[in-house]
């Protein structure tokens, strides 16, 4: 089976990144998924798109969560079959 891949966008000095990322971390202990960390401040469009909804959680394309992120929401979307 296909790893899933999960991007997950932020910013610095932003504090509710800094405890999706350690939530991200400690899943990646649990669960096999491809991790992809990008920076919206390196690129307009992304700012302009989860400026306001940082940290964003993606798998497979598709959001999953913003804002707080949820290890249970999250392990969740990781699970689930597509």
């Amino acid at each position: 089976m296909k790893q899933p891949e999960l991007v997950f966008y932020s910013r610095s000095r932003c504090p509710l990144c800094d405890k999706a990322k350690s939530v991200l971390m400690d899943l990646k202990k649990e669960y096999e998924f491809k991790l992809i960390e990008k920076d919206i401040d390196e690129s307009d469009d992304l700012t302009e798109k989860y400026g306001l909804m940082i940290p964003v959680v993606e798998i497979n394309g598709r959001e999953v969560q913003f804002g707080h992120i949820d290890p249970i929401t999250v392990s969740e979307a990781l699970t689930e079959k597509n």
